[in-house]
């Protein structure tokens, strides 16, 4: 047998290594370091110390920010995490043409989220089919403003997330139900459980690791979202910006020539102990659930 050097492995490793250090690990410790000076676009910075974050503090539209990330968090998570677990269970059925429902339901993960948001501008609009269709069985007389509201763009986003989302993870929870040993509902249906006391006492209590998972996963993709708002509200992020997230107030304080990098980095550095928060709370949740 031939004798190895013991920097074989690392060799091997090497490339993994720089990759992860080159578009990971590097541009994370800019960003920290981007956080604590005045920099801009085309200026080098100076240290200011904490001076960007308690500007954070002090910003209001931080703080409106904040509080639309955390009500998108607060509403798109649970229905990210019952909605796919309720249609998993129903295209389990054996019904005729349920094939075609499992693929419909996946169509929109597929599609980009480009896509996604101009087929819900069109959807949504003052002339679109929903207020089109209202003002034709004269449930409305104006049209409802979806996408010229703050709130309601808020909300429309809201909806486009949870419809991409539902395919998605709807396969997360098929995977789970896949592993449910048919016995337990054999044994449930002899002792005369319905198909709700079956869902509630087997198939809840077998995914319940996978609704953890799902919720951690749906909570960080809901601090990040951009797309939606940006797609449905334009650049300004709604009527006065009254819609605008984190990711979208971190993207408008960084834009152009003029763009605060120093600012930018240092809600970026917010936002990402935000993350940090949820996915630790999630973590914890699902060790507890562990032991």
């Amino acid at each position: 047998m031939r004798h190895r050097a013991w920097w074989t492995p690392y060799l091997f490793l090497a490339p993994g290594l720089l990759m992860v250090t080159l578009f990971s690990l590097w541009p994370f410790v800019n960003t920290v370091i981007l956080s604590f000076t005045d920099s801009q676009i085309l200026r080098g910075g100076t240290f200011v110390g904490f001076g960007n974050y308690t500007r954070a503090f002090a910003d209001p539209d931080f703080w409106t920010a904040t509080g639309n990330s955390v009500l998108y968090l607060a509403v798109v998570v649970p229905c990210l995490v019952l909605l796919p677990l309720a249609l998993a269970v129903l295209v389990l059925t054996k019904v005729p043409g349920i094939g075609f429902f499992r693929s419909a339901f996946y169509t929109p993960v597929i599609a980009s989220a480009v896509v996604v948001g101009l087929i819900w501008q069109w959807v949504l609009r003052s002339d679109g089919l929903v207020n089109t269709v209202f003002q034709r069985l004269r449930i409305v007389s104006e049209p409802v403003p979806f996408l010229t509201d703050s709130t309601m763009l808020l909300v429309s986003a809201m909806i486009v997330t949870v419809w991409k989302g539902l395919g998605y993870y709807m396969v997360f929870y098929l995977a789970a139900l896949g592993n449910v040993p048919a016995s337990l509902y054999e044994a449930a249906a002899l002792d005369g459980a319905g198909p709700v006391r079956r869902f509630f006492s087997i198939t809840i209590p077998q995914v319940k690791p996978m609704m953890l998972l799902v919720g951690t996963l749906s909570a960080i993709s809901a601090l990040r979202v951009f797309t939606e708002i940006y797609i449905l509200g334009g650049e300004s992020g709604g009527p006065g910006g009254g819609a605008r997230t984190l990711p979208f107030l971190i993207r408008q304080v960084g834009l152009g020539f003029s763009g605060e990098t120093g600012y930018a980095s240092a809600i970026s550095i917010l936002l990402f102990l935000l993350t940090l928060v949820f996915s630790l709370l999630g973590r914890r949740l699902s060790k507890g659930d562990e032991s």
